[in-house]
């Protein structure tokens, strides 16, 4: 099965820059099949990683950034392929 796992976060006011370059420098404990980095308006960074595991299994995730970069605790959600 293919699992994505999916983090959001806006970054706080005109640091969206910032936050997209820390997103892209973080590390995960294994190497995903696949991993993209998106941008949007508002300043918003999604990242996306793809495994080849359970729906409910323990994967490694990107960490909540520093208060001050972002605007509010990031969104994540959990997805399987169908």
């Amino acid at each position: 099965m293919t699992v994505a796992l999916m983090w959001e976060a806006r970054a706080a006011e005109g640091r969206g820059p910032e936050l997209l370059t820390w997103a892209k420098e973080q590390p995960l404990a294994h190497e995903p099949l696949r991993r993209e980095t998106f941008t949007a308006p508002q300043d918003r960074v999604l990242v996306i990683t793809w495994w080849d595991a359970a729906y409910d299994a323990d994967l490694p995730e990107l960490p909540e950034p520093d208060p001050g970069l972002v605007t509010r605790s990031v969104h994540r959600w959990r997805f399987a392929s169908a």
